[in-house]
């Protein structure tokens, strides 16, 4: 897994429009197909820490990456920009996931990945919903597949339009995914729109933080009202006996029927009682800090504030990016060495299709609003 992560970094470094992490996961399957080997089940339990803590770690050293002081630089003027982007992308995402039949983990996961920065934000989602390998190895292949088209297309197309450096800059940092994507279509455009790209996407990335947020709150609601669900089907199946078992005693005792028989009404309320107060406690035992604030995302915002408040050197920052694209690459790997071809075939083309309406939506509505916030 290191050494294909390693080979993965390389070949990232030589190609950076598709980079280390969608290298690192195609390797992944490609090492599992060749090598069978490597897919046995005793080695499974170290893809999987590898695809959960290494991910994590590694989303906590990207935040290197982000100073604080760069989005008060961007100015007021691009924000509505990069939150109408944001709602298309994730609206979409809800609206044409339903209507194509792409749900679950892989809509998320391509909606957070349009919506925010392509593979970083699909690694923190995964680490905060743990969603499955199919899941993921389809997000990340369709954010590349459109990361490159954009590589491609927005320069020519950014000149046809007769884009100002800043607008081009703008409508890269907001359309565009991975950061590597953005300054490549950034700087082929101008030495001033990569620098504006550049701060745009890095601006767009905080938004992160309040997305994996609700997507952890989410999950863990949804976790909260599935076990009182399960404990009421084997619960109160449970005590229906025992309510079975007590009604024919009254008839028994013929004095008391008159008193017994009020009772079963009176009780009638109390079971809705305990089972809501009981849903109510499952749900303060499921929702602890820990699992609203995961620890990767307090790192994350914690290495972000050590870069604004200047404790992070700017001499770091080449090694602090090589080592948090090696560990996002070598999680990508591992998930890719444990997954099964057959589990992409099963998905079939729709969620391309998902992550094709969500780039051209997301390109038109940033073009859009520039031109009506005055920024074109």
């Amino acid at each position: 897994m290191v050494v294909l992560a390693a080979v993965a970094v390389g070949l990232g470094r030589l190609v950076p429009v598709v980079g280390g992490p969608v290298f690192g996961i195609v390797l992944g399957v490609l090492a599992g197909v060749v090598v069978p080997v490597l897919r046995r089940e005793r080695l499974r339990p170290g893809y999987e820490f590898a695809s959960k803590n290494l991910l994590q770690l590694s989303i906590v050293v990207l935040g290197t990456g982000l100073s604080l002081q760069q989005v008060v630089r961007v100015g007021g003027s691009s924000l509505p920009v990069m939150l109408g982007t944001l709602t298309v992308a994730l609206g979409g995402a809800w609206v044409f996931g339903r209507l194509l039949g792409v749900r679950g983990d892989t809509q998320t996961l391509i909606g957070v990945g349009t919506a925010i920065c392509g593979g970083s934000a699909i690694a923190a989602a995964t680490a905060a919903i743990g969603a499955k390998r199919s899941s993921v190895a389809y997000a990340l292949a369709t954010i590349f597949t459109f990361n490159v088209v954009a590589v491609l297309a927005f320069p020519p197309l950014g000149h046809l339009l007769g884009l100002s450096p800043e607008a081009f800059g703008l409508w890269a940092g907001t359309a565009i995914n991975d950061t590597s994507s953005v300054v490549a279509a950034g700087y082929a455009y101008s030495q001033s729109a990569g620098d504006q790209a550049l701060v745009v996407k890095l601006t767009r990335s905080l938004t992160l933080v309040p997305i994996v947020l609700t997507l952890v709150l989410l999950k863990s609601r949804r976790d909260a009202r599935t076990t009182p669900a399960t404990a009421e089907s084997t619960h109160p199946a449970g005590a229906e006996p025992t309510t079975l078992t007590a009604e024919p005693t009254p008839p028994t005792a013929e004095p008391t029927p008159p008193t017994a028989e009020p009772t079963p009404p009176t009780a009638e309320p109390t079971p809705p009682t305990a089972g809501s107060a009981q849903v109510d406690a499952v749900e303060r035992r499921k929702l602890p800090w820990r699992k609203l604030v995961p620890l990767f995302l307090v790192g994350f915002v914690a290495a972000a504030a050590l870069r604004s408040a200047g404790l992070v050197p700017d001499a770091w920052q080449p090694g602090l990016t090589l080592t948090g694209t090696f560990l996002i690459t070598c999680a990508l790997a591992a998930i890719g060495l444990s997954l099964r071809p057959a589990e992409l075939r099963a998905a079939g083309l729709r969620p391309l299709l998902l992550g094709a309406i969500l780039w051209v939506a997301v390109a038109a509505t940033s073009l859009l609003l520039q031109l009506v916030t005055n920024t074109l």
